[in-house]
């Protein structure tokens, strides 16, 4: 059984595949959606409403600080006045103008601990690991996962800094390597979320909020498997999927698991759900299977209750199969991108009311 979907919106977007595939969107509930894409040495916010209503201007526009660093996922302040970066040895917040606010050092992300450093400030050091940081949704804190500034030490940390000054207030140590994170922030305004990922020795998942001058975290790392994907203001918890897609699992924001899906109607075992999907809205959740083989007739996209993961219909488009990841926006709509035409779609179930686009 399938639903049929219909095309709200298709604009060409340059760096749009990050939106889809990437860690380039940044949400703060339906209301606002961002697509933080870099262009050369700069970061271009945009706001994809107005995008989908026609401004192809980025809202914002911040130089990177390190233009060889292009690594890091990175952040930007709720009103858009400043802009928050992960880099390899610091992070830095950058104002509106370009200028820097404030800069939090921190050991570097190269694997090879002690490594020495000439001293210039745009060195970049060998290895493709990176950290992550987070604006908090009301601006006033930011949430970093950094490696600590001892250089023998190498140990990873998880930080929250005053976003006025950079002064960190609390900070947790941390187990593993990574080879990179990100964050997500619950729409609760209280707690955030960072997964960070290991490559084949598996995926941390931690959760946590501040308390006064203390910061309290948990995590779901018995099983190291779980990968962090999405939140929504109508749920309580979030969503995660299996390492290498064997299950979604929808969680309590104690970890507890509420529901499970396994791919597929039936739980074919040639098939794996994709790394990406999440809620459509309240009420339903999108997710894409892959197959063994790579079979475009596999890739599917679903759409399943947000509550329960029961499977209610494959995803049919009019334009024929559509593959590749899907990005939902929390307000009814989500986003694939076409790699042959370079387009970004926006995506809706036909006969639906999806909220007129905002500024």
């Amino acid at each position: 059984m399938s639903i049929t979907a219909q095309l709200r919106d298709s604009v060409k977007l340059p760096g749009g595949r990050a939106l889809v595939n990437g860690f380039a969107f940044e949400s703060r509930g339906a209301t606002q959606c961002r697509a933080l894409l870099r262009n050369g040495h700069e970061l271009e916010v945009h706001d994809l409403h107005q995008v989908f209503a026609g401004e192809r201007a980025p809202m914002a526009v911040f130089p990177c600080p390190w233009p060889g660093w292009e690594r890091g996922v990175h952040s930007v302040g709720p009103d858009g006045s400043f802009a928050v970066f992960s880099g390899q040895r610091a992070v830095r917040a950058v104002g509106s103008g370009g200028q820097t606010l404030w800069e939090y050092r921190h050991g570097c992300w190269g694997p090879e601990i002690g490594h020495p450093h000439t001293g210039d400030e745009q060195e970049v050091c060998r290895g493709l690991e990176h950290g992550s940081c987070r604006i908090s949704d009301d601006g006033r804190l930011v949430w970093a996962h950094v490696v600590g500034a001892d250089a023998e030490d190498g140990a990873e940390r998880w930080v929250v800094l005053d976003a006025r000054d950079g002064r960190e207030l609390a900070g947790l140590p941390l187990d593993g390597a990574a080879a990179g994170s990100h964050h997500l922030s619950h729409p609760d305004g209280v707690h955030m979320g960072l997964c960070v990922g290991m490559g084949q020795d598996g995926i941390l998942l931690h959760w946590a909020r501040l308390d006064g001058e203390r910061l309290t975290g948990w995590d779901l790392n018995v099983t190291m498997d779980r990968i962090l994907t999405d939140v929504h203001a109508g749920h309580p918890g979030f969503l995660t999927v299996e390492h290498y897609g064997a299950d979604l699992q929808l969680h309590a924001l104690d970890g507890t698991v509420l529901a499970e899906r396994e791919p597929g109607p039936a739980g074919d075992e040639d098939l794996s759900w994709d790394y990406g999907g999440g809620f459509v809205d309240a009420d339903t959740v999108i997710a894409g299977t892959v197959g063994d083989d790579e079979d475009p007739e596999q890739a599917v996209h679903w759409l399943l209750d947000a509550r329960t993961l029961e499977t209610r219909e494959a995803v049919a488009y009019p334009s024929g199969p559509v593959t590749g990841g899907v990005r939902p926006l929390g307000d009814g709509t989500w986003l694939t991108y076409d790699e042959e035409s370079g387009t970004l779609d926006r995506w809706g179930v036909a006969g639906s009311r999806t909220p007129s686009p905002a500024g």
